[in-house]
């Protein structure tokens, strides 16, 4: 009898990967972890990997950096923080960890006996990345993706996701072909006929499919037709992308396709067959060492003049191992650089790194809270441009998140009231625009604990909370109320139950977005505004004698 293979007993393997990717989820675990299990599973009950499944797998990494190419500005990647950051551990990582493995080989420790310094050197590099798709969804979560500790994480891995395509470019060892440098100019001289034909794709099922046709038919074919590894055409391509409108709107919508995807290339992992417990005890040890990694990325962070928050949080979100990883593990397997173990090794030492980092991120902002004493202590004299003190002095309401929805508000107050108001943005760009407008916008986090300490807010009176994230505006609410802010405040939600937990934690006013937009919103604490500053000096609200 023919042995089943994951495509034909397809019902059950894909039922399985679904039941343990779901369980993962609940228990507030990546999904992939999931699919790493049903992979191991799968090998113990004898069903075999197939072509299909590492087309499948082939297909998700490819996607994967096409995705990647379409978020690379150099501009995002020019700050200190972001490069010298990323440089900067992944060397010393690389180098630590390389010489440490090395090390305990020659002391005659068991599980890194035979392990040459070049091959450790390799295994240090696969442990040196963090896991993008984890750090981007808990971010994402916390309503902190476009803070300043948000965009150093998300530019930190983006310049690690760089580190791994070179790495992929030298690992072909072969020389592309004459017409690799024509290729590449050619690429740049038809962007605009290929800007062109996305610009007039719409917004339905032709965009996902123009960005396979870019991926596949045109980055990789053309990749692999001059000799160059053809997933770097797929980067080549989100690259020349990136810098259009819709380059993002592209990426959104092959998400979920690169993440089927990619459950392929975890399923493929487990395939490779079971670990033994003494694969396990080492993927523990590796974990162990995830501490060394968030203690260089604080270290580095504070020097490059970020506060000891900023540096803290956007650490926690490094701490992991990462997928990439295994990627680069991959390679080096299939060109005899590393021991096939290894691979095994590093995916789970990856799911354990995810189950710890997890609790640690959700509980990030108590543990600055409990340790911010002690790591203020490494911060330096000279602020980042971002961290500055802000003065809230003059104005007398406060709107906390400067979208559509606190661009309205604003604009209702001080259409009725003068120029009584002032916008609070975390993204830098965001508060470049608004000024440009002529909105008096300041950049601040909202839901740093320490924003109200370096923050003069003598006169000010309301705050209204209008961030998109519900948690960020309830984790925003309760540092107000800990900073000893007696005055009103309003805040936005998204659904009833959430403006319940609003009103219930201490907003006098939980506005439900899904009633009202921009103007409704401010037009509802209006009567109370007017309350407010018929008690104050008019000199204090308005401009006139």
């Amino acid at each position: 009898m023919e042995p089943y293979s994951v495509i034909t007993a397809y019902p059950v393997t894909l039922s399985l990967a679904f039941l343990l990717g779901f369980i993962a989820r609940q228990v507030g675990l990546p999904p992939l972890v999931g699919f790493l299990l049903a992979g191991f599973l799968f090998y113990g009950f004898g069903i075999q990997p197939d072509p299909t499944i590492e087309i499948v797998a082939d297909l998700g990494v490819t996607l994967l950096l096409f995705t990647i190419g379409l978020k690379l500005k150099l501009k995002n990647l020019a700050r200190p923080e972001v490069w010298i950051g990323a440089t900067g551990h992944a060397l010393i990582t690389v180098m630590v960890f390389g010489l440490a493995f090395t090390l305990f080989g020659a002391m005659g420790i068991q599980a890194f006996a035979g392990l040459e310094l070049t091959e450790a050197l390799l295994v240090g590099f696969a442990l040196c990345f963090s896991s993008t798709v984890f750090a981007v969804k808990i971010l994402e979560e916390k309503g902190e993706s476009l803070s300043l500790h948000g965009r150093t994480a998300v530019g930190i891995l983006i310049m690690q996701d760089v580190f791994a395509v070179l790495f992929l470019t030298a690992s072909t060892g072969k020389l592309p072909s004459p017409w690799a440098i024509p290729l590449l100019a050619g690429l740049v001289l038809v962007r605009p006929a290929i800007y062109y034909i996305l610009n007039r794709c719409g917004h339905g099922e032709l965009l996902p499919m123009f960005g396979l046709f870019a991926a596949l038919a045109i980055g990789v074919a053309s990749f692999d037709l001059v000799g160059l590894k053809p997933d770097l055409g797929a980067l080549a391509l989100g690259m020349l992308l990136a810098n259009n409108k819709r380059a993002s709107e592209i990426a959104d919508r092959l998400f979920s396709l690169k993440e089927l995807f990619l459950v392929g290339f975890f399923v493929q992992i487990g395939l490779g067959g079971l670990p033994g417990w003494e694969d396990i005890g080492l993927a523990v040890f590796l974990v162990l060492l995830v501490p060394l990694k968030v203690a260089l990325f604080f270290l580095l962070l504070t020097r490059l003049r970020l506060r000891a928050r900023s540096s803290l949080l956007a650490s926690l979100s490094l701490a992991n191992y990462s997928e990439f990883g295994l990627i680069v593990g991959a390679v080096g397997v299939s060109n005899g650089w590393m021991d096939p173990s290894w691979m095994l090794i590093i995916a789970i030492a990856l799911s354990i790194s995810f189950m710890v980092a997890a609790p640690l991120n959700q509980a990030s902002h108590w543990l600055y809270k409990i340790s911010h004493h002690y790591l203020q202590r490494y911060e330096t004299e000279i602020r980042h441009p971002e961290e500055e003190p802000i003065d809230l002095s003059a104005p007398v309401v406060a709107i906390f998140g400067m979208g559509r929805v606190g661009s309205g508000a604003y604009d209702f107050i001080r259409d009725d009231f003068g120029e009584i108001v002032v916008g609070v943005e975390s993204n830098a760009n965001k508060v470049q625009e608004h000024q440009s407008k002529g909105r008096r916008v300041v950049h601040g986090d909202a839901t740093d604990p320490g924003f109200w300490n370096r923050t003069r807010h003598d006169n000010l009176k309301m705050v209204l909370l209008a961030m998109p994230e519900h948690h960020a505006n309830l984790y925003a609410l309760k540092q107000l109320q800990e900073a000893g802010f007696n005055g009103f405040i309003a805040a936005l939600a998204m659904f009833p139950d959430d403006a319940k937990e609003l009103e219930e934690a201490g907003a006098q006013v939980a506005f439900n977005l899904y009633e009202e937009a921009g103007a409704g919103f401010a037009a509802e604490v209006e009567p109370l505004l007017g309350e407010m500053l018929c008690v104050l000096p008019r000199q204090k609200w308005t401009n006139e004698p």
